[in-house]
């Protein structure tokens, strides 16, 4: 089975400073029929606006995966990290039994483009933690670069507590990858810019696409793409 959305079927929320697309029901949005993906609970694309961005708020008990697109975000918490995230790096951070931080547009002038995604992890009140670690355009050229992993097993530097696994890639037009899905796996696959036929299936700069019961996802970009998998289990500890 492969679901595609298109891009104009995410909910769409627009701030004086935030234009923000929800996959799955977030804060005021609720839908029954787009709440989580196994345990894939929040995909939110946002474009945050100069010198603008979230104050400081509460998560707990859950794996919060930040990707940068384009632009600089500046993240602070109250475990004592402070640090700017840069486009092509990725930040986890396990909120367990509660972390408070701010995440801003790091720029002055520039607009934040980034994609923010919840897991649940596989155990409550696990002890606060905070990574990130940058990918180059070149690591992820034409192939589907793994950037992170659960806990122990990761093959990857960043690690978290949900036995998910994330892809980035970026195809030059023509390139094909292939990804193997394993008994009792399914993925989530979203364009960030580009166009890609997925499986026989067309997908743009915006897309997404859950995929089930399939062995294989194969991708060949239409033209120069940016991409990100996620690799899910079907059935998972919460």
């Amino acid at each position: 089975m492969q679901e595609l959305i298109k891009a104009n079927e995410h909910y769409k929320n627009e701030m004086d400073w935030l234009t923000t697309y929800h996959h799955f029901s977030f804060g005021e949005y609720y839908n029954p029929e787009k709440h989580d993906y196994g345990p894939l609970r929040v995909f939110n694309d946002d474009t945050i606006k100069a010198g603008t961005g979230f104050e400081f708020h509460q998560h707990r008990d859950m794996e919060i995966v930040t990707y940068v697109i384009d632009g600089a975000l500046r993240h602070r918490d109250n475990l004592g990290n402070d640090g700017i995230i840069e486009a092509g790096e990725m930040q986890r951070m396990t909120a367990g039994t509660g972390v408070f931080h701010s995440e801003y547009n790091a720029s002055k002038t520039n607009p934040l483009r980034l994609l923010q995604m919840w897991v649940f992890p596989d155990k409550k009140g696990l002890r606060p933690s905070w990574q990130q670690k940058k990918y180059t355009q070149e690591d992820r050229k034409n192939k589907l670069l793994q950037v992170i992993g659960p806990i122990n097993n990761s093959g990857s530097e960043l690690s978290i507590h949900q036995n998910a696994l994330f892809y980035l890639s970026s195809l030059d037009s023509g390139k094909k990858v292939e990804h193997i899905l394993e008994s009792g796996r399914k993925a989530y696959l979203f364009v960030i810019d580009g166009k890609i036929s997925m499986n026989g299936k067309i997908m743009e700069t915006q897309d997404a696409a859950k995929i089930e019961n399939a062995n294989t996802v194969s991708i060949e970009a239409e033209k120069t793409t940016e991409l990100i998998l996620i690799d899910l289990p079907e059935k998972y500890n919460q």
